[in-house]
């Protein structure tokens, strides 16, 4: 199993962000990066310096999300969807985003649930819980 260190994960969005914005041709994985940076114009100072990016430790910035877990999720969410796994969760984020009008938005509430699954998953020492996590966003897909 491919298990990229966090140094890995910030060089491949600063390189996919910096490809982007050269106009370069881009592999399928960097190409949807670059829509979902394209979404996120805050983290752009971020995914211009890779040496600073790497060096920098966002649990000690206060108020400041860390950019690469977010496209890391975003991204997570994304490959989730396209194969629909775990079960329903393409139909699950499909029905979010028509009520919120926006698939951003979705995935930003998708991005709750699946941080809560992953955070039960740790707390209890179990397997996270895929099934819990879709009813989770079918539950914010379906609410008044």
């Amino acid at each position: 199993m491919f298990k990229p260190t966090q140094a890995d994960v910030r060089r491949f969005f600063c390189a996919a962000h910096a490809k982007q914005q050269a106009g370069q041709p881009m592999e399928a994985i960097e190409t949807l990066a670059g829509l979902w940076t394209a979404e996120h114009p805050e983290y752009h100072a971020d995914l211009s310096d890779a040496d600073a990016a790497i060096a920098r430790n966002y649990d000690e910035t206060p108020g400041h999300t860390n950019p690469f877990l977010h496209l890391s999720m975003h991204l997570s969410i994304s490959e989730q969807c396209s194969i629909d796994q775990p079960r329903g969760i393409r139909q699950a984020v499909e029905l979010l985003a028509r009520r919120l009008d926006s698939l951003h938005q979705a995935h930003h509430v998708a991005m709750e649930c699946l941080g809560q699954m992953l955070w039960e998953a740790q707390r209890s020492g179990r397997p996270p819980d895929g099934e819990a996590y879709v009813a989770s966003v079918q539950r914010r897909a379906t609410a008044d």
